[in-house]
């Protein structure tokens, strides 16, 4: 496709905003456009988003980008060839097949109002919080997908009546955008892809299907869910009354997947993406590996329909950078998020500050939804710098708890190392920026961590999966851009290994102290 300009889009769905992203065949970023769309919060642990509102936050990233694209001089209307999507992962949307509109808002994947549920099915199942895991990798938790539809089922009277009618579509947030970008009412494609549906509790990890025993179990009805796809394959063409008609969607996968793959992490490589929560997935090629130690048995990706599957171990943390922007939004400590470095080094250390970001529970390696947030070690020498440092240092600790779990599971052959015998972590997503911040990681996991130049791997993943399935990109090119990862930013642990141990030892003791705190009076 050489001698004409060729690009690829990329829709970036996350938690707290979209973003679309157009590339050049090089991977460069031509141009781009951002909105933040609302969160809800209707009671305390309930976290919602207004799928219109994401919805039509696509539409405008999409129009806004072509527009800079075309100031630039660039010829994007006959140029691009396809886009990819990426999203926020578990979040789930029920809606109506005939009316094209959300029978309830979005439940977003940190909510936690299915704890009881959650409760509930550990008691009258015989494997209690692990009867699923060998068939899906995932534990009873209100992270998933499938508690979130429960929820929507027993309590939401519009979703009750269509599904009675045969009205009702069940998605996680790819299927919502695919659905309407291809068609909508009477013609959008019903779809997801094999990364998210992995992270509903309801997919078969080794047949990539939806699996009849579990649906049984929870009382789900099958029709209401979407078809299965791979990761990299043209599934449908974009409808009328989009900026892009006509071009073909060609790659879906979860936020966190996307990140694996624009990281280029092959089997034995991991990677942590520090987003409003962290993520650290592990490829662990074909083999599924059941972790005893807290962790995720997930996809990693399928780069097309005969495509291998890759797997990986994954640990999931709810509050990273929601930490930060509770500094910023509801203490007032800070005006802005960027501000936290400069604030934050103003002290040397966070002076025995400990800050367990516990504010919907804990998810891995803990699995604690009665866990609440603390702040310990206060004393009248604590000023906001140690409590700004407290938090930083928090999403660090929360990492290390999770690469410690991965490295038990996955062993010493289930991990690759550089030359100097080295577990490199890779790492991307906005809070990266913060040099001080990964320092700080390095320092707490005793080994290096490295930062690549382009810190928004999310968006470039879902775009590699498009441009491979149309022929943008072979797998060998994209892959081999991991090998460009050593020239980038690398982050050298400095701390002395005395310090780091107590530290760690006083992190965990912080965590000890929010278990069963769910229950404090209002």
């Amino acid at each position: 496709m050489s001698g004409e300009e060729v690009f690829i889009g990329s829709v970036d769905q996350g938690t707290t905003s979209t973003r679309f992203i157009i590339y050049d065949r090089s991977a460069k970023t031509i141009a781009s456009h951002q909105v933040e769309f609302t969160q809800f919060y209707p009671q305390s642990g309930w976290v919602e988003h207004d799928p219109m509102e994401i919805l039509e936050s696509v539409r405008v990233c999409i129009a806004k980008s072509l527009d800079k694209a075309t100031a630039a001089g660039h010829n994007v209307d006959s140029g691009l060839k396809a886009i990819g999507l990426t999203n926020q992962r578990e979040t789930t949307v029920v809606w109506s097949k005939s009316t094209g509109c959300p029978l309830y808002n979005a439940i977003v994947w940190m909510d936690v109002r299915t704890s009881s549920t959650c409760r509930k099915l550990e008691k009258e199942l015989p494997g209690g919080r692990t009867h699923f895991v060998e068939t899906c990798g995932l534990p009873i938790s209100t992270y998933f997908s499938a508690l979130k539809l429960l929820w929507l089922l027993d309590n939401v009277d519009a979703v009750k009546e269509a599904v009675k009618k045969g009205d009702a579509l069940f998605g996680t947030i790819d299927t919502w955008l695919i659905w309407n970008m291809t068609g909508g009412k009477g013609n959008g494609l019903h779809v997801t892809d094999v990364s998210n549906a992995s992270r509903t509790m309801l997919m078969n990890l080794k047949t990539l299907t939806w699996d009849k025993t579990i649906l049984n179990t929870l009382g789900i009805p099958p029709e209401i869910l979407p078809k299965i796809v791979s990761n990299a394959e043209i599934i449908g063409s974009i409808g009328k009354g989009w900026p892009i008609t006509g071009i073909p969607i060609a790659g879906c996968l979860g936020d966190q997947h996307a990140a694996m793959l624009g990281q280029a992490c092959r089997k034995g490589e991991a990677k942590s993406t520090y987003g409003t929560g962290a993520f650290i997935l592990l490829n662990t090629g074909e083999e599924i590996i059941q972790s005893t130690h807290g962790l995720l048995s997930t996809l990693a990706y399928k780069l097309g329909p005969k495509a291998p599957t890759n797997y990986a171990l994954e640990g999931s943390i709810a509050i990273a950078g929601a930490a930060v922007q509770w500094l910023r939004d509801s203490l007032g400590i800070i005006k802005s998020a960027s501000e936290i470095e400069a604030l934050a080094l103003e002290v040397e250390s966070s002076g025995g500050v400990y800050f367990v970001p516990a504010f919907n529970g804990l998810f891995a390696p803990w699995w604690r939804d009665d866990a609440r947030g603390v702040c310990i070690g206060i004393t009248r020498f604590t000023n906001k710098s140690h409590i700004a440092r407290a938090v930083l240092e928090s999403m660090c600790f929360q990492v290390k708890d999770v690469l410690d779990s991965m490295h038990k599971d996955a062993g010493e052959k289930g991990e690759v190392k550089n030359d100097k015998g080295e577990f490199l972590l890779r790492v991307d997503g906005g809070a990266t920026i913060n040099n001080l911040l990964m320092q700080i990681q390095a320092d707490l996991l005793g080994s290096s961590v490295v930062r690549p130049a382009n810190i928004e791997t999310t968006a470039l993943g879902a775009a590699y999966a498009a441009g491979l399935a149309v022929g943008i990109w072979t797998e060998n090119e994209i892959f081999s851009s991991g090998e460009r990862m050593e020239k980038d930013t690398t982050f050298h642990p400095i701390l002395d290994e005395e310090v780091r141990k107590k530290k760690v030892d006083s992190w965990c003791k912080a965590v000890s102290r929010t278990f069963d705190l769910a229950d404090l009076s209002l």
